[in-house]
């Protein structure tokens, strides 16, 4: 019987269990915990040193009120890395395909910042709705326009992360299925398209950090505005 292409971003049900639980548990289960040693290993150093580079890249520009989501913020972006990354070996599933679950991550998050904003500075909060030397006439189109562009952040951020990750899945998966297609007609062809799928599966790694990185960012520049 021939699978659709999307079949791969659908999740997997074993014995009645959905398998995305186990896909969102086993991230944290593989990143390793700090110990009481004086002295790391390799991967908590190489780890200490990423976290540490990364907040310090992450928070430079954000006020020091903004610092107390350093927790929560980091503990997220190593939270999609992995899913991200793990999602790209064989017979896996990549749980942020999913629209709704990216959008449950923005939602709550981009909603807390708008609420800190609101109670912490209503005055600058809302006088982001209007920009300051506006004529008259325009006052009430620009009002309407940035208060979609504001409730339409947390639906740009699930779709960012998603069709980006949904595209990279689907071109890999087309050039291996050319490749498989082609080796025992064109073996030359195969070869070329084999290194073409290499390249791509290093470009995915890359967009899987990435991604991730700019899900964070973006949710660290709305705290900005708001602190």
């Amino acid at each position: 019987m021939a699978l659709s292409f999307f079949d791969q971003f659908e999740s997997p049900i074993l014995l009645g269990t959905p398998l995305i639980v186990l896909a969102l548990t086993l991230p944290w289960l593989l990143i390793p915990t700090p110990t009481s040693q004086w002295l790391n290993n390799r991967l908590l150093s190489t780890q200490n040193w990423f976290i540490s580079r990364t907040t310090r890249e992450l928070f430079i520009p954000v006020n020091h009120p903004g610092h107390k989501w350093t927790v929560l913020l980091m503990s997220l972006l190593m939270f999609l890395i992995t899913l991200n990354m793990l999602g790209l070996l064989p017979y896996t599933f990549t749980p942020t395909t999913q629209l709704s679950l990216n959008l449950g991550l923005a939602f709550p998050l981009w909603l807390a910042t708008v609420i800190i904003g609101m109670r912490n500075q209503p005055t600058e909060a809302l006088g982001h709705l209007l920009p300051e030397g506006t004529p008259t006439l325009l006052i009430p189109v620009l009002i309407i326009i940035e208060t979609a562009s504001l409730l339409i952040r947390p639906l740009a951020l699930g779709v960012r992360l998603t069709a980006n990750l949904t595209a990279g899945h689907l071109l890999i998966q087309l050039v291996a299925t050319a490749t498989m297609v082609l080796l025992p007609l064109m073996p030359a062809v195969a070869l070329t398209t084999a290194a073409l799928l290499f390249l791509l599966t290093i470009l995915e790694i890359a967009v899987a950090m990435i991604q991730a990185y700019v899900f964070v960012l973006l949710l660290s520049l709305y705290l900005q505005e708001n602190v």
